[in-house]
């Protein structure tokens, strides 16, 4: 019998706030039964650290992410069960020669989740200065899905203008704005909207959130549990 070929989504964690953004992507892609390969900025080491008190290490990324994707969005830890991370790879931010620096290394495409506006830019004018901007200038050259989680409020015109060349690039820029339709709850259900729109784009089956199907006041009825419930 011939081996799968494994050909995972990049996801890349910048510095914006929303890492709970991130964690629910990951859990989303991992039920899903898709590969992953992780990158994970300096920046957004912080970031985590400071939201959800973790500290993201390189020796242990493994156990590190486990305690991170069982953390809900309101910060309490083993809200969700501890994930299988047999199909990650975590790739160091600083790693320019690592697989996904090639347009060779075969994946899907990139979900950048969280996406700042430093990142943004960095991607729409292709500096490449670490590993997450390199990967995401090769998924436009190589002309695979790219989708730009963008967390900031407001927005300038220097960055509007780094969207907008980025979507004329050809990624999906996808702003972390959660809907009310679904019939929220909790902080949870905001973020897992927010992701779940990131796996729409992406094409990935998943069911963190109530789609909309034109009968008003149905976000008043009780949902189907989603993933993660």
């Amino acid at each position: 019998m011939t081996e799968r070929k494994r050909t995972p989504w990049v996801v890349g964690v910048s510095g914006a706030s929303g890492t709970p953004y991130a964690a629910a992507v990951l859990r989303g892609l991992l039920a899903a039964g898709e590969s992953v390969d992780l990158v994970v900025s300096r920046a957004s080491r912080l970031t985590l650290l400071d939201e959800t008190g973790i500290a993201f290490r390189d020796a242990h990324w493994r156990e590190d992410l486990a305690q991170w994707l069982e953390r809900g969005a309101d910060g309490k830890p083993e809200t969700f069960a501890r994930p299988e991370l047999d199909d990650v790879r975590y790739w160091g931010a600083g790693d320019l020669a690592a697989g996904p620096s090639s347009g060779s290394y075969p994946v899907k495409g990139m979900l950048i989740v969280p996406a700042s506006t430093a990142c943004v830019a960095g991607v729409a004018l292709g500096l490449s200065k670490d590993l997450l901007q390199r990967v995401a200038s090769v998924t436009l050259k190589e002309r695979r899905r790219l989708v730009v989680a963008v967390r900031e409020t407001p927005l300038n015109g220097q960055t509007l203008r780094h969207l907008v060349a980025l979507d004329e690039a050809g990624a999906v820029v996808l702003p972390a704005s959660p809907a009310f339709y679904t019939g929220a709850t909790h902080i949870q259900d905001l973020v897992d909207f927010v992701a779940g729109r990131v796996l729409d784009a992406a094409g990935v089956p998943h069911r963190l959130y109530r789609r909309w199907e034109g009968e008003l006041g149905s976000s008043r009825t009780p949902r189907e549990a989603s993933v993660g419930d």
